[in-house]
């Protein structure tokens, strides 16, 4: 057996340098309130859709304690299910709920191998059509209610995950947090594009482009999801709901999935009723869309030495190009959401992100390795990065923005900027990186 000793370092010379890491999910409740000053009225709505949020779906509703249309595909039983961490409103938690969701009230469903009880929840498309060159981008959905109690007779097939696999035209989504989304949705067109063309020649230098997601319906700048496609918090969330859940809604009025014998409601599933009185009964997708509205941005972490000097140099070596650390909202007709700094660090911009990143699906005019600019609030209680949710080490995330391009994508705008970052010190990467966790 060979014994190693500890040597004694020889006067005056120096301990090697630490290595920067990722100091890892910090602790507390930074995240998941409601905004200040909002009225009584707007508070009991905020409070109405946090339990509609949270609330699990079945098949028709007869399982106890749940809401009707489930299926018959689906990733998740509830929206909570893939934004609850740290709190409801925000990303993919510690433990996988789609380990159960899968099995619940005797649903057959096999686990896909890139679904783990520790890992992310995760959303699967395929960029093409299986077999051709054809672009699909849609989601698949991981799971059917063939089995359910709720679901008698339903016969429905699991897509081929593993041929996807074997074929390499199979990519990953996990959930994006949605605090803060009034405050997204009320910073004026005008301020994005005023902050596009600011820095000009700084980012030209760099490679740092952007461009903003249109809406193809009125021009406007969209932003909510990985490639800014939803232009409002009702798109997003009804989008979601249908896509995710299979319910459908006064949006998405069809079912994904028209295979006979597992049609069990009438459509839209969810929509606006009427109490005998005439009084309007909002869907739950205007519900989820007003908890989201009034849900609070994530606060910081109180400043440290180390923090303020990780602030310094995110900017110095040009993350803030990008990741713009605040706006100012506009005027909107809900008075807490009006003249608000939101400090998203986003320019809500789509970039091309090159090869490394790139997934092959375009959304909008987003082609496919371009991503919106995540918001970093809430970084810091985050537990799986980038889009896809590849990494739970910040570290790795950071590098994973550099990536060369090829015939058909160009190079990752971040190139520039991740190389100023390997350049700095350890002592002063550890520093960004604890100010991202501070976030």
């Amino acid at each position: 057996m060979l014994l190693l000793a500890l040597v004694p370092l020889a006067a005056g010379q120096a301990a090697a340098p630490k290595i920067a890491r990722d100091p890892g999910v910090r602790e507390g409740m930074a995240a998941g309130s409601a905004i200040a000053g909002l009225t009584p009225a707007q508070q009991s709505f905020f409070s109405t859709g946090l339990m509609q949020f949270r609330e699990l779906v079945s098949v028709t509703g007869s399982v106890p304690n749940t809401r009707k249309g489930l299926g018959p595909t689906f990733n998740a039983q509830s929206c909570a299910h893939c934004h609850s961490q740290p709190a409801i409103g925000g990303s993919s938690p510690a433990v996988n709920p789609q380990i159960g969701a899968a099995i619940a009230q005797g649903a057959a469903n096999l686990i896909p191998s890139f679904i783990t009880a520790r890992g992310p929840v995760r959303v699967a498309r395929f960029p093409y059509a299986p077999g051709t060159l054809q672009p699909d981008g849609s989601v698949h959905n991981l799971f059917t209610i063939t089995g359910r109690k709720d679901a008698p007779g339903c016969k429905l097939a699991q897509p081929n995950f593993q041929q996807a696999a074997d074929s390499g035209n199979l990519i990953f989504r996990i959930p994006i947090p949605v605090f803060g989304g009034g405050l997204i949705e009320s910073i004026p067109d005008s301020a994005l594009l005023a902050n596009m063309n600011a820095d000009a020649a700084t980012k030209r230098h760099l490679g740092i482009a952007g461009r903003p997601n249109l809406s193809p319906n009125d021009s406007t700048i969209t932003r909510f999801g990985w490639k800014a496609q939803n232009k409002s918090l009702e798109m997003f969330a009804a989008e979601a709901d249908n896509v995710e859940i299979g319910v459908t809604n006064e949006l998405f009025p069809n079912e994904l999935d028209g295979t006979p014998g597992c049609q069990f409601n009438s459509t839209p599933e969810d929509s606006t009723s009427f109490s005998p009185d005439g009084t309007i009964l909002p869907s739950n997708i205007v519900r989820f869309a007003g908890f989201m509205r009034f849900l609070d941005q994530p606060r910081p972490a109180p400043s440290t030495p180390s923090t303020v000097r990780g602030g310094q140099a995110f900017v110095q070596i040009g993350c803030a190009l990008c990741h713009t650390p605040s706006f100012t909202t506009g005027q909107s007709s809900v008075a807490a959401l009006s003249n608000v700094q939101a400090n998203l660090f986003s320019d809500l911009l789509l970039h091309h992100m090159g090869l490394g990143l790139a997934d092959n699906v375009s959304q909008g005019i987003a082609h496919g390795d371009e991503f919106r600019t995540a918001p970093l609030w809430g970084l810091g209680q985050r537990i799986f990065f980038l889009h896809d949710g590849r990494t739970a080490d910040l570290l790795q995330a950071i590098e994973n923005h550099s990536s060369r391009g090829d015939h058909q994508y160009p190079d990752s705008e971040a190139n520039a900027v991740i190389d100023a970052f390997r350049k700095l010190p350890e002592p002063e990467k550890q520093d960004l990186l604890n100010f991202l966790r501070s976030l």
